[in-house]
Parts: C-alpha cells; sequence; structure tokens
C-alpha cells in the first residue's frame, strides 16, 4: 500500500504499530483506529519509520541477494569438505583454500579418475609445492564413483553461483554509480572496502537529514549501549534487534578493522581484553557508524585515522599532567587549576 500510493505522488508515513496502539480499554474498531491515527499524527506524537528512496531500495535488493547467493555458495563448499571427508580425504587440513587453483585442479583430476595421491600431490602451485608430503597423505582415500557424482554436481553448482554473483556485482555498480563519492568516503575506513561501502550505503542510505545526530544512526542500527538499573544495581540488558543486514556487515567490517594496525583495530583489541569480544564488537559498531555518520552528512569530508597509539599517547599525557600538578601543590601547598593559553583550545 505504501509504495502504490507513494507512486501516485501521495507523501506517506510508515508508522511502527507498537508507537501507535490505541489506548487500553477503548473499543477497538477500523473507524476508531482511523480516528485514533488521525489524533497521533495531528498532535506530533509518532515519527515516521525510515523508508529509504526507491534507487536505495534497489540497490539493497541486489546487496542482499547478493549476500544470500555467497551464503549459497559457501554452504556448497561446506557440502564438499564434508564429502571429501567421507572419502577419507583432508584436504581442507593441508590446504587453506581447497577451491584455489590448485584445489581445483586436483578436484578436476579427480573426477577424470585420477587416484595416485602422488600425482595429484604434484599439482599444487607456487607456495602449496613445499606442502607436497603433507598433500600426499592427506588425498590417500577411498574416493569412489559415489563421490565423483556428487562432486561433480557440487562443484556445478558452485560455478553457477559464482557467475551469479558476479552477474549481480556487476548490476550493482551500476546502480551504485551515482552514490561513488560516498562509496569513495566509506572505503577510506579501516576494513571497509567497495563491497561493504556498497552494502552499507544500501541499509543506511546517504541522506543523514533523517538522523538528527550520529547517535540516532547508532541507536537505529540497535548499536547503542542502553542502561537499565534499578535501586543502583545494574540489570542485563541488549541493544536489541536491528537489521541483521547491517549487522553482518558490520561484523565482516569490525575482523577486518581487528587485523589492521590502526586506531579501530587498537580500540578493538583493547577493549575485547577487558569486557569481551561481544561488547567489543558493539563498541567498534558504534565507533564505524558514528564515522560513516559524519562522512555522509558532508560530502567533502575524508577521513582520517587516528593512529595505533592513539589511546596510550592520551592516557600518557593526562597521567603526566596529574603527576606534574600534584607535585606543584606539594611545593606550594596551593590548589592548581589549569586554563588554556590565549588562542588555545583546551586539551580533550
Amino acid at each position: 500500500m505504501f509504495y502504490l500510493l507513494e507512486a501516485e505522488g501521495f507523501t506517506c508515513w510508515l508508522l511502527n504499530a507498537r508507537h501507535v496502539k490505541n489506548v487500553p480499554g477503548r473499543p477497538k474498531t477500523d473507524k476508531l483506529d482511523a480516528v485514533w491515527l488521525a489524533k497521533v499524527a495531528e498532535r506530533g506524537m509518532c515519527r515516521p519509520s525510515l523508508v529509504h528512496p526507491r534507487p536505495i531500495r534497489e540497490l539493497r535488493d541486489l546487496t542482499r541477494y547478493r549476500r544470500s547467493l555467497i551464503r549459497e555458495r559457501t554452504a556448497e563448499k561446506q557440502r564438499v569438505e564434508k564429502l571429501l571427508e567421507d572419502a577419507q580425504i583432508k584436504l581442507s587440513s593441508v590446504a587453506s583454500n581447497i577451491f584455489g587453483v590448485s584445489g581445483r585442479q586436483m578436484l578436476a583430476a579427480m573426477l577424470d579418475g585420477e587416484g595416485d595421491p602422488t600425482v595429484l600431490a604434484r599439482m599444487a602451485h607456487s607456495r602449496m609445492r613445499a606442502k607436497i608430503p603433507q598433500l600426499r597423505e592427506a588425498l590417500a582415500g577411498n574416493f569412489t564413483s559415489h563421490h565423483a557424482f556428487l562432486l561433480r554436481m557440487m562443484l556445478d553448482r558452485i560455478d553457477g553461483l559464482t557467475a551469479r554473483v558476479e552477474e549481480v556485482t556487476a548490476r550493482i555498480e551500476e546502480q551504485a554509480a551515482p552514490y561513488a563519492r560516498a562509496v569513495e568516503q566509506l572505503d577510506e575506513i579501516a576494513g571497509v572496502g567497495i563491497t561493504s561501502a556498497q552494502e552499507l550505503i544500501a541499509e543506511i542510505g546517504v541522506d543523514m537529514s533523517r538522523f538528527p545526530t550520529a547517535g540516532h544512526l547508532v541507536s537505529w542500527a540497535k548499536f547503542a549501549p542502553i542502561d537499565r538499573s534499578s535501586a543502583g544495581k545494574p540489570k542485563g540488558s541488549s541493544t536489541g534487534k536491528g537489521n541483521p543486514w547491517l549487522a553482518a556487515t558490520l561484523g565482516e567490517v569490525i575482523a577486518a578493522a581487528a587485523r589492521t594496525d590502526t586506531f579501530l583495530g587498537e580500540r578493538y583489541h583493547r577493549l575485547a581484553r577487558r569486557r569481551g569480544k561481544r561488547r567489543a564488537i558493539v563498541a567498534v559498531g558504534n565507533s564505524i557508524l558514528t564515522i560513516i555518520w559524519h562522512l555522509l552528512s558532508d560530502p567533502e569530508a575524508s577521513y582520517r585515522d587516528l593512529g595505533h597509539g592513539y589511546y596510550q599517547q592520551r592516557s600518557d599525557n593526562r597521567h603526566r599532567e596529574r603527576d606534574l600538578i600534584r607535585r606543584l601543590e606539594r611545593l606550594t601547598g596551593q590548589t592548581v587549576t589549569l586554563q588554556p593559553a590565549p588562542g588555545q583550545e583546551p586539551a580533550a
């Protein structure tokens, strides 16, 4: 209904039913519901939910479908590994990617009837040639015609899904062309690549006026901390259930950022040591969404990494400052208060 009215030129609001629920104890009919909704909207007691414009919605459909195809391909690859293990072949224990050039050549030879593990191991390329002795042991199994039949079908499906992913990716690049500047901005963030930048734009959009502050975006994505306490005692709480597609993309970005020597990588490891990995993921996701809001709010903005030692340097400066103040107070017997010098901003 929303899309039909939108196509006719109407300005529509999509409301959360929980936010406009009728007052308990009143009779419920379609007419009374309509009257209540009119009163709620007239008195400003509701806010419209986020509905992206059509180009963003179409881009979102494409990026979600690509992710679904990749998940299906991953599941099929896992079936191949399970099939090889059933044939007592532990290729995955030696090769990090059995679907690389060397792995696919070995699998193709097995389908053609080659069963000698020595011959199969010699098909290794580049760095895998150093593992030929281990490959010979891993490839010594009982690969039968039954396994070959299933493996051929699985590999054909993997190749078909790969072709579909490439087609959808090409379409996504066409659909995301008007947002090339936004993709370029997000690509500067540690852990964010072209693919994840396209997915972030598809889920969040590029119009940050829908989110008055960065905190509104973080709260909408359910990456904001929620404080719940009673009688001074904190109670367990969660951030809530947000957009699962956005959460999946942010999870991949955080995992990639954690492997970098950057501010975000150092922030993740520092929090993971003290609070655990799950809370570190939420905190770093909060930081990434805040960065995204600031970048998309200003088309001319660019990302500047604070560096791996940002926290340590700031902590050292504060400790040195407190130490000097205590020493000066002991010498003078007076209370020392710091003020910024003329023309300088106060330290963070």
